[in-house]
């Protein structure tokens, strides 16, 4: 955990989608944060402990017309699209945090990888385990920021990516330069001036904030920071006042979470 001194920002500032803005004035308090994202071997230990099953491990709720695949448990997973079929995101039976592609894939000797296929709640049951929470919307975004107050792409001035990214022709072609095509080992990339790793790319992360979307069929959080699926000629929301909206009941295999702690110790 790493102590974050508060202090006032500009949230949303430079927005560069419409869910991004308007910018506005907020004040944090102090907190202190994860220093990376939970892994892998950190939820394992607390399901080990708890015996908790996750959500996509679970029967799904029944929806009207739902094809057979849904009714089984299971979670989102990204495809890449083909002519005949050009959906981005297929229901996998079994994919879950332990098989986060489904069940032919495996997190064996990816210790270190952050806890994907996790929905808002296995999160939050992750975080009261711990003893600890889900960062807001306005803490993620200041601890991001690093006291920047505005973030470029992040790139070095040679050109080489800086964080877990997609490069490339989104969806089609991923040329890796950023050294990994799915996610990275937590903290493989430098920190931010906070001493923070991955706040922007690899995964994205939950927050406690809910959101608003109008064709969500369950209610909705925001996620922040962007995946190694974002990439500049698509969704560029690897960049701190980036947010997106999620059903809270689903996991994917590009979101995981950190947690925080209020206290000043």
């Amino acid at each position: 955990m790493q102590q974050i001194q508060g202090g006032t920002f500009v949230m949303g500032e430079d927005p560069h989608y419409p869910e991004e803005g308007p910018p506005q004035r907020v004040s944090v308090d102090d907190f202190r944060i994860g220093t990376t994202e939970v892994t892998n071997a950190q939820f394992a230990r607390f399901v080990a402990a708890t015996g908790y099953v996750t959500m996509a491990e679970r029967k799904p709720p029944v929806l009207p017309g739902a094809p057979p695949e849904m009714l089984k448990p299971g979670s989102a997973v990204f495809r890449v699209p083909t002519p005949d079929n050009p959906s981005w995101w297929a229901w996998v039976p079994g994919a879950q945090w332990r098989h986060p592609t489904g069940p032919g894939s495996t997190i064996e000797g990816r210790d270190n990888d952050p806890v994907v296929q996790v929905a808002y709640d296995d999160a939050q049951a992750y975080a009261r385990w711990a003893g600890l929470s889900l960062p807001t919307e306005e803490q993620w975004e200041y601890a991001a920021r690093a006291g920047s107050a505005n973030l470029p792409e992040p790139i070095d001035q040679a050109g080489k990516p800086q964080a877990n990214y997609y490069q490339g022709v989104f969806p089609i072609k991923n040329t890796g330069a950023d050294g990994y095509m799915s996610r990275a080992p937590v903290g493989c990339f430098a920190p931010n001036a906070f001493g923070l790793y991955d706040m922007i790319g690899n995964v994205w992360e939950w927050t406690t904030t809910a959101g608003s979307r109008p064709d969500a069929s369950e209610p909705v959080g925001v996620i922040k920071g962007g995946s190694f699926l974002c990439a500049a000629n698509y969704c560029a929301r690897y960049r701190p006042a980036a947010r997106q909206f999620q059903e809270r009941g689903l996991g994917t295999d590009h979101i995981g979470f950190r947690v925080m702690d209020a206290g000043k110790g």
